[in-house]
């Protein structure tokens, strides 16, 4: 096996690993699984996609962020993760922000997701639609998000509470769908490059005409 083809088998298991310890005394089982079930939706497309259409490394690595950034909200919940206690304490927030870490990642992960998948599966080439399009994809995601979590508290009422994680802020909806807009934003401007080299290595490779 090749280390190309090691680095996502490890971040693998290693993802395994941690989602396992996640499990252990978080504060609540049905919470750590809403907030965690997005990576059991990720990883077996992954899995099953791996040889047919292999992603950058650098793009495995921020999904197993993401994944990470998800293990640590469920495991806690997202309103009483302790970096966010820590956040508030030391910037004099009148909340824990870490979900606002959360829906940050919502937009800057998926947002390189979406730039590899066009970028090598679409006509479309690198430039200024390419950018407003993959941010309109993240902030569409997030806007399903959303919907997820509505549909959450319509079913669940007040035991949905620690996955909504609104900590009475009436527009905190909003505030989610901003902060995942900016990171797709965020992303594609701080990550172009770094993306660019790694697809040019992949086409290089002839990996980007498998199909």
């Amino acid at each position: 096996m090749s280390r190309g083809n090691r680095y996502p088998l490890t971040l693998l298991v290693v993802g395994l690993v941690l989602l396992g310890a996640s499990a252990i005394h978080a504060y609540e089982t049905g919470t750590w699984v809403m907030e965690v079930f997005p990576i059991f939706i990720a990883v077996p497309i992954l899995i099953a996609t791996y040889r047919r259409f292999p992603l950058t490394p650098l793009v495995y690595t921020l999904i197993f962020i993401h994944a990470w950034i998800l293990m640590v909200g469920g495991h806690y919940t997202y309103a009483r993760v302790p970096l966010g206690f820590w956040m508030r304490d030391l910037f004099h927030f009148t909340r824990n922000h870490y979900d606002r870490i959360g829906h940050f990642a919502q937009g800057f992960v998926p947002a390189i997701v979406a730039r590899e998948v066009l970028l090598r599966r679409t006509p479309l080439q690198r430039g200024g639609w390419l950018f407003v399009i993959v941010s309109s994809i993240c902030l569409a995601i997030s806007a399903c998000y959303e919907f997820i979590e509505w549909w959450s508290a319509v079913i669940g009422g007040s035991a949905a509470n620690d996955f909504l994680g609104t900590q009475g802020d009436v527009w905190d909806t909003q505030w989610d769908m901003l902060y995942a807009l900016i990171g797709s934003i965020v992303g594609q401007v701080t990550l172009a490059r770094l993306h660019d080299r790694q697809l040019a290595y992949f086409s290089r490779s002839g990996i980007s005409a498998i199909t």
